[in-house]
């Protein structure tokens, strides 16, 4: 630490490095829980809206707090149904899995042509039988999920095609419960309930290239001492003659992938009536389909795709959501 005499820690994570754009916008998700219980779709995907307040009796058994008024800060979801649109199989081949099958439904929409080239005189019935002779030799079933964004106020067409596991029972009941699903729409309470905990993965705020103090926030430099102010204030030793990775350095700030666990989810609702503000959310609108209150901040901007996944390191919380006094309706402009 030089002419110091106390110690200080190195300012930045480096479990995230490179600190480089993610390679898509929505988001990749990298695990799955497993699930011993009956067949269930493990995730769902929703549009960022905004950020407003509620204000509910604390429920936590451990908190000082319990059984009184607390605010809380929420984001709301956009979660509008999704369409179930595929089922793929996978069989494990040495350490990988192997897509072994599929079969697509019949109605899919207009914009799904955006996405792939698709006939028209497409036989899912013919696909779907097809497939089921080699459930046998599966070790995972999968849905894909085609999102439907004019159902939300995002002004997108293009839809995204997410593919989620189907876990719980067997291979065959697995199939089973997605066959009833193939070409039906899923919605956000199909899924998850309230007061149930879930982890969020998305990509951050983009903020271009940015400092090492906005970056790594390391402290600005005294004045008078250097020529600089908001640099580093030593690259490393003579030897090795290279400057170390874990030196903070200017580069890509934001637009990055996070995984945040553990979001409870104080409401569903449908009335979108009662999240709207006058004039719709900041840089959203309104909220034209169901949606969802989370506990804390969701990363990413607004109309942002948010992945939702079935909690991968659960915690032991109430059953039941609270029941919610007041639902701020005020939009900060």
């Amino acid at each position: 630490m030089g002419h110091r005499k106390q110690s200080a820690p190195r300012h930045g994570s480096l479990t995230y490095r490179p600190r480089k754009r993610a390679r898509s916008i929505t988001g990749r998700v990298r695990h799955w829980p497993s699930q011993a219980a009956e067949p269930r779709v493990l995730g769902f995907a929703g549009y960022k809206v905004g950020m407003t307040h509620v204000i509910f009796a604390e429920d936590k058994p451990t908190s000082p707090l319990i059984g009184r008024e607390v605010s809380r800060a929420v984001t709301v979801l956009d979660t509008p149904p999704m369409l179930v649109a595929s089922i793929r199989g996978y069989r494990r081949v040495n350490t990988a899995l192997r897509a072994s099958g599929e079969c697509w439904a019949s109605n899919l929409p207009k914009d799904f042509k955006r996405v792939l080239s698709w006939p028209d005189d497409y036989d899912a019935k013919g696909a779907s039988d097809k497939f089921g002779e080699s459930l046998d030799s599966l070790q995972e079933l999968r849905v894909g999920l085609l999102a439907q964004p004019r159902l939300a106020s995002t002004g997108q067409k293009k839809p995204e095609v997410l593919e989620v596991p189907v876990a719980g029972g067997s291979v065959k009941d697995q199939f089973e419960y997605a066959k009833k699903l193939l070409g039906q729409e899923l919605r956000i309470r199909d899924v998850f309930q309230p007061g149930q905990l879930l982890d969020v993965i998305g990509v951050t705020k983009g903020k271009g290239w940015q400092g090492v103090v906005k970056r790594f926030h390391i402290p600005i430099l005294t004045r008078k001492t250097r020529k600089r102010r908001r640099a580093v204030g030593t690259l490393g030793p003579w030897h090795p003659s290279r400057i170390s990775y874990t030196i903070a350095r200017a580069g890509q700030t934001g637009f990055h992938q996070r995984t945040e666990y553990n979001k409870r989810i104080l409401k569903i609702g449908e009335k979108t009536d009662a999240i709207t503000p006058a004039g719709g959310f900041p840089h959203y609108g309104a909220v034209r389909s169901d949606f969802l209150l989370l506990d804390g901040s969701v990363q990413g901007s607004a109309k942002r795709l948010i992945r939702l996944r079935a909690p991968a390191r659960p915690k032991l919380v109430a059953e039941k959501a609270p029941e919610l006094i007041y639902v701020s309706t005020t939009a900060k402009k």
